[in-house]
């Protein structure tokens, strides 16, 4: 079992040990800290915070212990109930809201959880605001509010409705354009949020939906991480109901994947590509992923005259270079879609109904689409970290070996070779090293990721 405690938030598996695990102190301390740091922050007689949850089976436990900390810390609190990450980024500046938590383990299986904190913009604390809540919480030294200062709560289930309003309304979606088509799309919605929003959306858009796994029982049926190897019955789904594509999200729907008319997947690196395409293809600009993701997003981009710059892995880290470089979209190459337009964040809404609007106005069918564009092979590997494993000494001498290419050391290890790549990094997220690779073909990107995985090992003395 394991507690993660990161600048990006704190996540961990239910039950245990306080400090091993994310236990109802350890959920009640991060979100002391949080509030404590954003009284600080904001310098407001009176703050305001917007709370969301996915389904997990944990949800509803968590939310009541962090709702009832930040209301003993005397800031109110906006509870959007079931919602979705990007809906709750969103929210909090529509609400004038000064900060939110949404409470969700994203891709992890049912026994985690996790509180992601945002600042007054709906966006991810950067580091030095996560460093000084995570010395916060390591000190305890809270100062709650006296009897007639407790915060309130005010309950708003409406909010997914009005994020798809939102969608609906960005300058580049054109509600009749997807309507007259009269496509057919299969949701798998992990029986989280997505469930929800989804459809809902697809409804809006005059989509005719097919639901597998649309119930938010928090009781996933596949391991909820959108990769091929989980998503074997959404693809026989789509082939059997003659449908357009399906759409699958994790679940707190900020990841989006598309299965193919035949069954296939799209690729999940490849929905950020589709999307860049249709929205350059509009409006010309500049776009930025993170160094884990594929090559073919820089060739679109520079095909449509733009510019493409690489970013650390994280939202906060892509956000920031997109700002840095004013683009126009990007993302991470996990289907993670931001579109500035509608905030900086990554939102499967948003990415839906911008593919929905390059199918409408490319026509052809979705595998006819994946085609036309460059082809590169992804391998997603990882290695369990153990406690006598130094990380940071095993990449720097992987980087010394390969120091006659092309290496970045912003985030890990990447080394860029003439017709494919490797990356090598520690999740922030979990207790592993990840190895991503890509090339042009999926024999060459798993061999590559073998290859390096075995020189790893050797390095390590891993048996």
């Amino acid at each position: 079992m394991t507690l993660i405690k990161s600048i990006s938030g704190i996540r961990g598996t239910i039950g245990g040990s306080a400090n091993d695990n994310l236990t109802p102190l350890d959920a009640v301390k991060f979100a002391a800290a949080y509030g404590t740091w954003l009284k600080g922050y904001s310098k407001k007689e009176q703050l305001t915070v917007v709370i969301g949850r996915d389904a997990r089976l944990s949800g509803e436990m968590i939310q009541n212990l962090v709702v009832s900390t930040l209301v003993g810390l005397g800031i109110d609190v906006l509870d959007l109930g079931l919602s979705t990450t990007p809906t709750v980024e969103i929210a909090v500046p529509l609400e004038k809201a000064d900060g939110g938590i949404i409470l969700t383990a994203s891709h992890n299986p049912k026994q985690w959880n996790a509180l992601k904190l945002l600042n007054e913009k709906g966006e991810f604390l950067d580091a030095e605001q996560g460093v000084k809540i995570l010395a916060l919480a390591e000190k305890e030294d809270f100062d709650f509010a006296e009897v007639d200062d407790l915060g309130v709560v005010i309950k708003n289930d409406s909010y997914i409705d009005i994020h798809i309003d939102e969608v609906l309304n960005l300058s580049l979606v054109d509600k009749e354009a997807i309507k007259v088509k009269g496509f057919k799309v299969v949701v798998d919605g992990v029986n989280s949020t997505g469930g929800i929003a989804i459809p809902k959306l697809l409804e809006a858009l005059g989509v005719d939906v097919v639901k597998l796994y649309c119930e938010p029982t928090g009781h996933f049926p596949h391991n909820p991480e959108p990769l091929k190897e989980h998503l074997g019955d959404i693809c026989q789904k789509v082939v059997e109901e003659q449908a357009d594509f399906g759409i699958v999200v994790d679940p707190d729907v900020d990841r989006l994947a598309f299965i193919s008319n035949d069954g296939e997947m799209f690729g999940e690196e490849y929905t950020l590509v589709a999307c860049a395409d249709y929205v350059l293809g509009k409006t010309p600009g500049n776009t930025v992923s993170n160094l884990s993701s594929s090559r073919a997003l820089r060739n679109v981009t520079e095909k449509h005259g733009g510019r493409y710059e690489a970013a650390a892995v994280g939202e906060v880290n892509v956000v920031a270079k997109m700002k840095a470089i004013d683009a126009i979209i990007g993302g991470e190459g996990n289907g993670g879609i931001i579109y500035p337009e509608s905030h900086y964040g990554r939102d499967a809404l948003v990415g839906t109904a911008l593919f929905l609007m390059l199918l409408a106005e490319r026509g052809g069918t979705v595998a006819e689409l994946r085609a036309s564009y460059p082809s590169y092979f992804m391998s997603k590997k990882k290695i369990e970290l153990t406690p006598d494993l130094d990380v940071d000494a095993l990449l720097v001498a992987m980087h010394k070996k390969y120091r006659h290419e092309q290496v970045s050391t912003i985030d890990g290890v990447k080394i860029d070779f003439p017709e494919n790549w490797v990356h090598l990094r520690k999740s922030n997220t979990e207790p592993i090293i990840r190895i991503y690779t890509e090339a042009v073909s999926q024999a060459e990107s798993d061999s590559l990721a073998e290859r390096i995985i075995s020189e790893i090992k050797e390095i390590a003395r891993i048996n």
